[in-house]
């Protein structure tokens, strides 16, 4: 459906990159304050985009070819995909993996005959892409530190935040992350070179999305569509997801909420962004969540003696974790969340709601002095009593929702899902929200494989509820 989408020609967002976030705007004239837009995030609940923010950021500068000198020769690991058009989601877990040099990048891109592509070779344009993502920059310029200063979140009301807590991606035309959620905090996104499309859902959508925990990877929470293709047979829920799409040009600054599902494709042929994941109280809780899921997925896989390892767990994962560290890791995150609590209250006052109502916003994040943490509640003038502040308030020119998008097309006929798709009574007969993604019996020989067992024992419902019991049952000891 998102395909039918982009053949209509629909233009996420409806903005034209043309007059993006790179205008000539002076560090003075920046249209929010750092305590300004600290206070906007606290207020949003919903994605939205900062324009003309970052206009003097060195970073900006840093395209392929730049960062290519900076790294002097320094080999990055790219994840190989297919291009293909099937409706099962690429996984990582089903990609190819080499390591190359952006020189070695770039000479396979542009097609240059007098140097050579390295391993990128063995990959044809037409068939493939490359991606070298989750590339921490404090690593990648590890002995070239001045560079870390050219990253300035501290213009985003995070003083001393800068390269050393980002992360870059360097991907061709086509390049993807399959869709899921992020575990912990939220997320700041600059692009830099080439666009991207952001299809994002809202943590409400989490059932319609059917969520799996495979492959593992600590902190995400894949989905087990295609989004871009659903397969609706399959997965008929789909049909009631709310997407929110935005094409992110260079000089935006992407702001993802928590818990906010995303898939992000690449749409030139070299695109290269830096986020910044921010942590809230929130994250106390979801490590004990994380915790419990690496060990019952790592206790069930490795005791299936069918199971691939290079199947299961993404490759952002060094080694599979022993039953007996994992539930090191569990009373360590279950004592830390405990702890935390003594001295702050969210922890525990977050027990006893639903996941959809522990990722809502505002909350106060760590570190967040009592100054910062106030929102206005009034206009300029201080002495003026107005209405209390919303999101809203800051939208303009200057900061964009990400609206929610029609996803269907018919006929050239651009609508909403609804109007093409009515659900029927089968859709609103589920019982309940947890899916365990069974396939359909072939008479009474169903069996019931180890990932289906998962997916309903992590669950993030399930493991949100297990979390509420375990820490209930140790707050009081």
């Amino acid at each position: 459906m998102m395909a039918h989408l982009r053949a209509c020609g629909l233009s996420a967002g409806r903005r034209s990159c043309e007059s993006g976030g790179l205008g000539m705007r002076s560090e003075g004239s920046k249209p929010f304050n750092p305590k300004e837009v600290r206070s906007i995030i606290e207020l949003l609940q919903q994605p939205a985009v900062f324009l003309n923010m970052v206009s003097n950021w060195p970073a900006l500068q840093w395209t392929a070819e730049h960062l290519s000198q900076m790294l002097d020769g320094k080999e990055l690991t790219f994840r190989i995909g297919k291009r293909r058009t099937d409706k099962a989601p690429q996984f990582e877990t089903q990609c190819e993996y080499i390591k190359g040099t952006l020189q070695e990048f770039l000479v396979w891109l542009h097609g240059e005959n007098h140097s050579s592509p390295g391993l990128f070779s063995s990959f044809p344009r037409s068939e493939y892409w490359a991606y070298a993502d989750y590339k921490y920059i404090a690593m990648m310029f590890e002995d070239k530190a001045e560079f870390f200063q050219d990253v300035i979140w501290a213009d985003f009301g995070f003083p001393g935040r800068d390269g050393r807590e980002s992360t870059l991606w360097i991907g061709s035309e086509a390049a993807n992350t399959p869709c899921h959620l992020d575990s912990y905090g939220y997320n700041l996104v600059l692009q830099v070179q080439g666009r991207k499309r952001w299809h994002l859902f809202p943590p409400d959508d989490t059932s319609n999305l059917y969520p799996t925990r495979i492959p593992y990877e600590e902190s995400s929470v894949f989905s087990s569509v295609n989004v871009a293709n659903p397969d609706l047979e399959r997965f008929p829920r789909f049909l009631r997801v709310k997407p929110h799409m935005v094409t992110l040009c260079p000089g935006e600054v992407l702001f993802v909420p928590r818990h906010w599902w995303h898939y992000v494709e690449s749409l030139d042929p070299v695109t290269i962004s830096i986020n910044s994941w921010i942590e809230l109280d929130d994250d106390d809780e979801a490590r004990v969540g994380e915790a419990l899921t690496r060990t019952l997925v790592c206790a069930l896989k490795t005791a299936d003696p069918c199971a691939d390892t290079a199947n299961w767990l993404n490759a952002t994962e060094a080694v599979i974790t022993s039953y007996e560290t994992n539930l090191q890791y569990v009373n360590l995150a279950v004592q830390a969340c405990l702890d935390n609590a003594k001295s702050s209250p969210t922890c525990a006052m977050k027990r006893g709601q639903s996941a959809q109502t522990s990722s809502a916003f505002p909350k106060k994040r760590k570190g967040v002095s009592e100054a910062e943490e106030s929102v206005p509640t009034g206009g300029l003038n201080p002495e003026e009593p107005t209405a209390p502040l919303t999101a809203n308030s800051y939208f303009g020119p200057n900061l964009v929702p990400v609206q929610q998008e029609s996803i269907a097309c018919e006929g050239g006929r651009v609508s909403h899902l609804s109007e093409n798709h009515p659900l029927d009574h089968s859709l609103e007969a589920d019982h309940g929200n947890v899916d365990c993604d069974s396939k359909p019996a072939d008479d009474d020989k169903a069996l019931i494989s180890t990932d289906e067992l998962l997916n309903c024992l992590v669950h993030p419902d399930v493991i949100h509820l297990m979390t509420e019991i375990l820490l209930g049952r140790h707050s009081h000891h």
